[in-house]
């Protein structure tokens, strides 16, 4: 890419995201009438402009949300590998806004290599209509911290709440190899903002969920405690634990929490009363894969710290339907 090409595109990076913030504070997510709201995960797309495998990807989100009319998408990191970046997320994100479905996009840590920074690639996705996303928010690391309050059917209170956080990308310490952490300052303001909505619900902590891109070390050994889906691969994880676990059993209202990054991994497993989670990796064959793409699916009941989720895959074929806790919980 020349160098006019280059400013062109982080102009309109500019000028785009100067409407992102009203257009954010314009949409409210809230249960439907019948009490449910129902959340659609897509993870690691890959997507890349020029290459065809690409269409398998765009195919899946396609008949996913033709099928499911969910209330809310939630990217789960590594949309789009391929330059130029804006190309790509312009077509991700209109397969999802020319529906009128809200969406939510959590970094991951191949977004940010293309021909935009990640704070670059921050603003775009929070400019794009119907983007609830969140470029930054005060004295917190990284780019897309933020808090998707669900309303009840009512509209007269907050009945759940979901976490998006950045994972990081990459182990900036040179002692230690591999991915990065959460930060502390991430874990304080996730314990802050978890105490406030507890606060704000007369004492109780609030139904949450809790979505980013890399697994949190705990992946480790939930597999092997009761798990359901697939792990054809080791969970590629930082190797410093930061304490984000610990937080939400502390604070006691993160029911599970929901990654991407592993792709050929998609189980649901139960460690100390939270499910830790896998999307079902929603890419075409632009980086590896050995398992078939498809999404999974998540429902809310209002009033219940509960949810059920499946694997969305084509053909309208659904597996590893699940219920939290009920179907965790040893008879």
């Amino acid at each position: 890419m020349n160098n006019f090409s280059r400013k062109t595109g982080l102009f309109c990076v500019a000028i785009l995201s100067l409407f992102a913030v009203s257009g954010l504070r314009a949409q409210q997510l809230s249960f439907r009438k019948d009490g449910s709201f129902k959340i659609v995960q897509f993870t690691d797309v890959h997507y890349c402009v020029s290459k065809p495998e690409s269409k398998e990807a765009l195919a899946v989100i396609n008949e996913t949300l033709d099928a499911e009319k969910p209330d809310l998408v939630i990217f789960t990191g590594d949309v789009v590998t391929e330059a130029p970046a804006k190309n790509g997320w312009d077509v991700v994100t209109e397969a999802v806004s020319k529906r009128g479905i809200p969406f939510a996009v959590t970094l991951g840590n191949h977004d940010d290599e293309q021909d935009l920074s990640r704070a670059q690639v921050a603003r775009l996705v929070a400019s794009y209509p119907k983007s609830l996303f969140k470029d930054t928010t005060d004295n917190v690391s990284g780019y897309g911290n933020y808090t998707l309050p669900i309303k009840s059917a009512a509209g007269n209170k907050t009945a759940a709440v979901l976490y998006c956080m950045d994972s990081r990308s990459y182990s900036k310490i040179k002692a230690v190899e591999g991915y990065g952490w959460f930060s502390q300052d991430q874990v304080n303001w996730y314990r802050n903002q978890s105490a406030d909505f507890t606060k704000q619900n007369g004492g109780k902590p609030l139904p949450a969920l809790a979505f980013f891109h890399i697994a949190l070390p705990e992946y480790n050994k939930a597999y092997n405690t009761r798990a359901i889906g697939l792990r054809f691969e080791d969970e590629c994880n930082p190797k410093v634990n930061s304490g984000m676990f610990t937080a939400m059993l502390e604070s006691g209202d993160v029911m599970g929490t929901f990654v991407g990054h592993d792709h050929d991994n998609d189980y649901i497993a139960w460690l100390d009363g939270i499910a830790l989670v896998y999307g079902r990796f929603t890419g075409g064959k632009t980086t590896y894969i050995n398992i078939e793409n498809g999404a999974r699916v998540i429902t809310l009941q209002e009033g219940e710290a509960a949810f059920k989720s499946w694997i969305r895959l084509k053909g309208n074929r659904i597996i590893q339907q699940t219920e939290f806790p009920k179907t965790f919980i040893k008879k």
